[in-house]
């Protein structure tokens, strides 16, 4: 898993891998308690992902039980190549596909042959063409056809979905089942904001597709390390714990996009992304950063935790709507 992604996601020759030594280790600093912050749906996230699992629990038990979780996630970040241990793998079609749209002689004709080789791919690539991101003006039924809708960009970012995917699946213990769903259903929105915004932001679709990808990758790890150590019991809520444990996880998503020798600016743009930090003025960070805020804009109005005509959704720009708008239909796409 470490070296497939940038070698074979297109965009030129991988360069010599980066070091995770390119980034700062040191946690981030606690952000300001919640009441100095401007009004702001972003430090709900935690509340939405753990919606069922975040009663109180007593202070000592669940104070102990973070600070082991955040030590771990510290020497995670230092060696992130453990961490790759507690996400499964990709399907080997995947990579085989995409070193496939890297080869500018391969036809349609031999994409499809390896589509038809995976059945679950097959239906999501139909499925997708379908789709009202798409509007087919007749509805699609082969392979080709679908293959014809996409195009190859397309093709990309639909293969790059179906490999990440799987990194947020449902094995696990009692929290990371719960929590799994609506962490994809965030990475995916993310990485389909991203892709959106991009162009408008001077980024490029494809590296803000992968950097929406990867930045709940870190959360994973976490809920896993909670499986580990209290699968009976609530996870903490405590404000100062929620921005140690995001800020960690994010630092470790960044550290395994590098580890995975991905592109470096996508991790630069997962630490830049808040709005912090020597990368935050990319353009690939604030694409990043714009993206996750539209993301979770959606899916708190979608589930009744937001109002549509609460100022954080009616202050947005002309283009942030366009692009709030075309989530909706992601939620069709399994």
């Amino acid at each position: 898993m470490k070296n497939w992604i940038a070698r074979l996601f297109g965009g030129g020759e991988a360069g010599a891998p980066a070091t995770p030594a390119a980034i700062d280790p040191a946690p981030p600093a606690p952000a300001a308690p919640a009441a100095a912050r401007e009004p702001d749906p972003i430090p709900d996230f935690w509340r939405w992902l753990t919606a069922g699992a975040s009663a109180a629990a007593p202070a000592a038990q669940a104070q102990k039980h973070a600070q082991l979780v955040l030590a771990e996630l510290d020497r995670l970040v230092a060696a992130p190549l453990n961490a790759a241990g507690l996400v499964p793998r990709v399907p080997e079609v995947i990579p085989q596909l995409l070193r496939s749209l890297r080869d500018e002689a391969a036809s349609s004709a031999d994409l499809a042959r390896q589509v038809a080789r995976d059945p679950a791919l097959v239906a999501e690539l139909i499925r997708e063409a379908n789709s009202p991101f798409y509007r087919p003006a007749t509805q699609v039924r082969t392979i080709d056809a679908a293959l014809l809708v996409l195009g190859r960009n397309g093709l990309r970012m639909l293969l790059a979905r179906a490999a990440f995917r799987p990194l947020a699946g449902t094995q696990g213990g009692r929290h990371t089942r719960q929590a799994a769903p609506r962490i994809w259903r965030h990475t995916e929105k993310t990485a389909l904001a991203a892709s959106l915004l991009a162009p408008g932001m001077q980024a490029d679709p494809f590296e803000a597709y992968l950097a929406g990808l990867m930045g709940d990758l870190g959360l994973i790890v976490a809920l896993r390390l909670f499986d580990g150590m209290l699968e009976t019991d609530p996870l903490p809520q405590d404000p100062a714990f929620v921005d140690a444990l995001l800020g960690r996880t994010r630092l470790l998503s960044a550290h395994i996009a590098l580890q995975w020798e991905l592109p470096p600016p996508i991790a630069a743009a997962i630490l830049g992304a808040p709005g912090t930090g020597p990368s935050a003025g990319q353009p690939l960070a604030a694409t990043l950063g714009q993206a996750e805020r539209l993301a979770l804009l959606h899916l708190l109005v979608d589930s009744g935790a937001l109002a549509e005509d609460d100022p954080a959704v009616t202050a947005l720009d002309r283009a942030s709507v366009r692009v709030l708008e075309r989530l909706a239909p992601a939620d069709g796409i399994a």
